[in-house]
C-alpha cells in the first residue's frame, strides 16, 4: 500500500505535497510545551471556532429572509467563504482535540435570529450586522495575531497564516457591507454598537464554558 501511494505521487508529480501532509503530525497547532500552553490554545481555538459557528447561523439567518432577493447572491459569497473558515476550525479542533464552546446551541439560536431579525429591515440592516459582527471578529483575530506574534512567530507559523487569512476575509465582509449602504439605515450606530457588545460578551464566555 504505501509503495502505491509513493509511486501514485510520483506519477502525478505531487510526491513533495503527498511527503509534507504524511509528516504531519497537526494541521496547523504545534504540540504544547506545557499545561500553560495548552490551556492558553484551546481557549483561542474554542472561541475562534464559536466565532465562526455564530457567523455562519447569521449568514443563514439572512439568507433565510433575503435569499431570494438581489442581495442573495452577495450574501452567499460571503457566507460560503464563512463555511470554509468553520469547517477549517472543526478540523482543528478535532485534531488537537480540543472541547468546543457548550453554549453552540445557544450560539445556534442567537446567530440565527440576529441574522434574520437585522435582514428584516432590508439589506442595510443585513449589511449593518455584517459590518458590526466582522469588525469585531476581525479586531479579535488580530489581538490573538499580536499574543503570537510577540510569544513565538516562528512556533505558530501556520497558525499565524490562517488567523491572518481569515481575517482578511472578515475584513472584506466588512468592507462589502460599508459599499452596500449598511452606514445608510437609521439607527445604524446604535445597532452597531449593540451587535458589537453582543460580540464581546460572546467571545468572552466562550473562552471560559
Amino acid at each position: 500500500f504505501a509503495f502505491t501511494t509513493f509511486y501514485s505521487c510520483l506519477h502525478y508529480n505531487v510526491y513533495a505535497g503527498c511527503l509534507q501532509n504524511s509528516a504531519r503530525a497537526y494541521s496547523v497547532v504545534p504540540a504544547p510545551r506545557d499545561s500553560k500552553e495548552k490551556e492558553m490554545m484551546h481557549r483561542m481555538l474554542r472561541v475562534d471556532h464559536a466565532g465562526e459557528y455564530g457567523a455562519n447561523r447569521i449568514y443563514a439567518g439572512q439568507m433565510a429572509v433575503l435569499g431570494r432577493s438581489r442581495t442573495g447572491p452577495l450574501i452567499q459569497q460571503m457566507w460560503d467563504q464563512e463555511k470554509k473558515h468553520l469547517s477549517k476550525f472543526n478540523e482543528i479542533l478535532a485534531e488537537n482535540r480540543v472541547r468546543p464552546t457548550a453554549l453552540l446551541p445557544l450560539w445556534n439560536l442567537a446567530g440565527f435570529a440576529l441574522g434574520a431579525s437585522t435582514a428584516l429591515l432590508g439589506k442595510e440592516g443585513a449589511m449593518a450586522c455584517t459590518v458590526a459582527v466582522e469588525e469585531s471578529i476581525s479586531e479579535h483575530y488580530n489581538s490573538q495575531i499580536r499574543a503570537l506574534m510577540e510569544s513565538d512567530p516562528e512556533r505558530y507559523t501556520e497558525l499565524l497564516q490562517v488567523i491572518k487569512e481569515f481575517r482578511d476575509d472578515e475584513m472584506d465582509h466588512h468592507d462589502t457591507g460599508l459599499e452596500h449602504d449598511a452606514e445608510s439605515l437609521p439607527g445604524y450606530w446604535l445597532l452597531k454598537n449593540a451587535i458589537q457588545l453582543g460580540c464581546k460578551a460572546a467571545i468572552y464566555v466562550s473562552q471560559r464554558v
